[in-house]
């Protein structure tokens, strides 16, 4: 396939250098090198750049290739994709994560499918284009934190960009349209009591024992929401409430005076996020008497991702289903697509690789995969960007 070489050498390239992104301070890295190395190779193919720092090290690359030719209609199609990678241990991989290692037909390196394979194949569609062939614009953005605090994307909604009308999100997908996906949320459940000598119950207030009040309800609350709120669409049909982490308590012979639960809620579409933090505080509320000593703080590990969904009629959805031959789907994992869907633009997660490869040891793109994706990305400019949409 033409053009392959300079694909695969840009892909090493990317997973070259670092860019994890994550809560913890020890593990968080800069995205700019990854920023700037796009800017470069998109400057080169005509697109005009723009390097948006968020913090210290952190940056969204917004470039644009053409510009409307219809001021009062203006349209564009937007290739979206985020340029951080998840922490890996490189002693579970069979080679050295950031050395883009081809075997077997795959290319092997962190991030080759999540996603900064994604870049690769979105240029090297691009490139095919010349500017004045495009009757609308095509923007090619790069985001940071993704995999952490999403603050890439949440900066663009915080700046009401005008992008464009349509959005494809290059997470790997298979090449399979994906419109819907659940929301993410992380929340501590925190229960305080009072620390005392175990040899008597009368001298502490046990967090522990309040705790396991707490799950009891929320148990039976699951149970409720499981049968309110239901989507065919989803392998799994109903909003999750899973119970990860659990801490309290120092030592045996001593009263816990607090204890913690992390728990991970995935909220379909046409829930919010902020009516599902209601329903966990309306149904927790009650359930811990003041006088018994007992206490109950619920607070955000993070602002939560809303679940996403794009409408089965719009144009980009049409479009794409008739392309791939494929009835566009649903997905458990989150996406930037929600903060895109806030800012007007029809969106669609869309890319080559599967997502049972993300976050792994070994994470790799298949060579196999990478034309037909190039492909389809033409198809997609050519259609939103070179004809009136």
């Amino acid at each position: 396939m033409s053009g392959m070489p300079k694909m695969l050498d840009r892909m090493a390239e990317l997973i070259a250098i670092p860019s994890v992104s994550s809560a913890r301070p020890d593990l968080d890295q800069p995205n700019l090198n990854v920023i700037d190395r796009l800017a470069e190779w998109a400057e080169e193919i005509g697109f005009r750049c723009e390097i948006d720092p968020i913090r210290p090290g952190k940056a969204n690359l917004i470039a644009r290739l053409g510009s409307s030719r219809d001021a009062d209609a203006p349209g564009g199609l937007v290739l979206s994709g985020h340029t951080d990678t998840v922490p890996t241990d490189p002693n579970l991989w069979s080679s050295d994560p950031w050395v883009a290692k081809l075997r077997d037909d795959r290319l092997y390196g962190l991030g080759a499918c999540d996603m900064k394979g994604f870049f690769a194949l979105a240029l090297e569609a691009a490139g095919r284009f010349r500017p004045e062939d495009l009757a609308q614009p095509l923007i090619l953005i790069g985001t940071a934190d993704e995999e952490s605090s999403m603050s890439g994307a949440r900066q663009l909604l915080a700046s009401s960009r005008q992008l464009g009308r349509q959005a494809v999100i290059g997470e790997p997908t298979g090449l399979l349209p994906i419109r819907m996906h659940k929301g993410v949320m992380m929340e501590t459940l925190r229960v305080r009591g009072r620390s005392g000598h175990s040899s008597d119950p009368k001298l502490g207030v046990n967090a522990i024992e309040g705790m396991m009040e707490i799950l009891k309800v929320l148990k039976t609350e699951r149970e409720a929401l499981s049968a309110r709120f239901c989507n065919p669409a989803f392998k799994v049909k109903h909003p999750t409430l899973n119970f990860g982490a659990i801490h309290g308590g120092d030592n045996p012979n001593r009263i816990c005076g607090c204890c913690e639960v992390h728990i991970d809620i995935r909220p379909l579409p046409g829930m919010t996020i902020e009516s599902t933090r209601d329903w966990l505080e309306d149904s927790l509320r009650n359930v811990l008497d003041p006088e018994t000593g007992l206490s109950l703080e619920i607070e955000s590990l993070f602002p939560g991702v809303p679940p996403f969904e794009t409408p089965k009629d719009a144009p980009l959805t049409r479009f794409l289903e008739e392309t791939t031959g494929h009835a566009a789907g649903a997905v458990a994992f989150g996406t930037e697509g929600p903060f895109f869907r806030e800012l007007g633009l029809d969106t669609m997660i869309l890319g080559a690789g599967d997502i049972a490869r993300a976050h792994q040891p070994d994470e790799f793109l298949a060579l196999s995969e990478i034309g037909p994706a190039v492909s389809l990305f033409e198809r997609l400019i050519d259609r939103f960007c070179c004809s009136r949409a």
